[in-house]
């Protein structure tokens, strides 16, 4: 495959270009928080199951967990700009779409088309920000990059109130996606006009035969955990759950195969024999397995046990996410000489904001808003002592040559956990909560919470072993 030089790039356009990419993704982190906000009133108005709620999260990370290797990939093959103008244009497209779906279904399949092409775009901000920033303003533009992944949060709480509360046009829920299409617009435009022709990666190959069967492998053992409740748990839920298990078994045999044939699989097989990456691996889905879950269970229990308005429940998690962005500041500089503890640490502050929450809810029932954006503030700021040098940590133990392979495992098992905790904490909830009361329910996930992250806590404290021994 022949290379294209890239057009330089002056040092002061370049941080236009960071600006632009940089801004899909805030587009596509503020997307990840505002659908939560907007849940309970989609619900209402399409009449969706609660199965059909958490599919409409859970389907959007699958799709992006298991095609972001894919995204980087084609942006090595057919050039980082192509393929980042190609991913907003879908993302903007699909967001669209969602805003135009009429059932609960359809806004399923519109959201799996939409974490597709968010697995087109992100890839290549972070493969822009390397091209662009090989000099001493590098750890000045991660640094921009840092802070706008924190503000995302806080933004699209904020803004899921507002467009649901002020229904403008009369759009409702629907405004939390149609916001994306001119943002995205501008996004094209931009990119199209500054951004460089990055230089194409001789002999990159895609792995599309793995891909395929890692998302059915996926949507088989977390799609029982969606719809298991609304069918009973018959026996059709463990059969499907066992083929998911098998078919995951079956992806790790393919990527053997497609290794041994000289091809690129999706994952580096030799870092499965990595003791402290894998330790670090599956502390990383302990701590996302309680990471989007648990904004899912907050937001429905304040807007329909509480009956906090919209706009108020994402005011609540306002001072969680700007809590989150200064623990993230203060977090990086600490693990440096702290090391895996400032993590542990973290987990430690976040089972202690889970106990102040739930000893709030026993002691007086129907907190107040405020009241929980009090104590909130202390959950989110456990999170971001983790969040923050969480890649940093695991990714240490990686060898330089399969640092990139190490990274897109990372997020892979991220996004994956993600899925995985809204399914199974979330139908825990739902279940209880149609069975009980929403306050038993919001107890049950939150021990679910805290035990998922002193597993979390566990793993690191074996990989720090393992890294010591090494």
């Amino acid at each position: 495959m022949h290379q294209i030089v890239s057009a330089p790039v002056d040092s002061s356009r370049r941080w236009w270009v960071l600006a632009t990419v940089v801004a899909a993704q805030f587009m596509f982190g503020v997307d990840a928080f505002i659908v939560n906000v907007a849940i309970p009133t989609i619900a209402a108005e399409l009449h969706a199951s609660a199965a059909q709620i958490e599919a409409v999260i859970a389907i959007y990370l699958i799709a992006y967990a298991t095609l972001v290797v894919t995204g980087g990939r084609l942006g090595d093959i057919y050039g980082t700009r192509n393929v980042f103008v190609a991913g907003v244009a879908g993302f903007t497209v699909t967001s669209l779409w969602c805003g135009l779906a009429q059932s609960g279904p359809e806004l399923i399949v519109a959201r799996l088309a939409q974490g597709a092409t968010a697995a087109l775009m992100v890839p290549q901000v972070l493969a822009t920000i390397h091209l662009l920033f090989a000099d001493a303003s590098r750890a000045r533009a991660f640094g921009i990059y840092g802070i706008v992944l924190g503000l995302a949060g806080a933004a699209g709480f904020l803004l899921g109130g507002v467009l649901v509360t002020l229904d403008l046009a009369g759009l409702g829920w629907r405004a939390v996606f149609f916001v994306n299409v001119p943002f995205g617009a501008v996004i094209i435009a931009a990119a199209l006009r500054i951004m460089p022709m990055a230089p194409r990666r001789a002999g990159t190959r895609l792995d599309i035969p793995g891909s395929i069967v890692l998302f059915l492998g996926l949507l088989c053992l977390i799609g029982p955990l969606l719809f298991g409740h609304d069918v009973d748990w018959s026996i059709w839920v463990w059969l499907a759950m066992a083929a998911g298990v098998a078919i995951l078994f079956a992806f790790v045999k393919l990527e053997r195969a497609v290794a041994f044939r000289g091809g690129m699989p999706l994952i580096d097989l030799s870092l499965l024999s990595d003791a402290a990456f894998m330790r670090g691996l599956a502390a990383v889905f302990c701590f996302f397995f309680a990471n989007l879950s648990f904004y899912l269970v907050m937001t429905m229990f304040m807007q329909r046990a509480l009956h906090i308005p919209p706009l108020q429940a994402g005011l609540v998690f306002v001072p969680l996410a700007l809590t989150f962005v200064i623990a993230s500041r203060h977090s990086s500089a600490r693990a440096r000489h702290r090391g895996t503890l400032v993590l542990i640490e973290g987990c430690c502050v976040q089972i202690a904001g889970l106990a102040a929450l739930v000893a709030m809810v026993e002691s007086s029932g129907a907190p107040s808003a405020t009241a929980l954006a009090l104590v909130l503030t202390i959950f989110g700021y456990g999170q971001g002592l983790v969040m923050a040098p969480l890649s940093s940590a695991v990714l240490s133990t990686v060898k330089p040559v399969s640092a990139g392979a190490g990274s897109g495992m990372y997020g892979t098992t991220a996004q994956i956990a993600n899925a995985a905790g809204v399914a199974a904490i979330g139908a825990v909830f739902f279940a209880v909560e149609s069975g009980q009361s929403a306050r038993l329910a919001l107890l049950a996930a939150s021990v679910l919470f805290a035990l998922s992250i002193i597993t979390s806590a566990a793993f690191l404290t074996w990989m720090r072993r393992a890294t010591v021994a090494n």
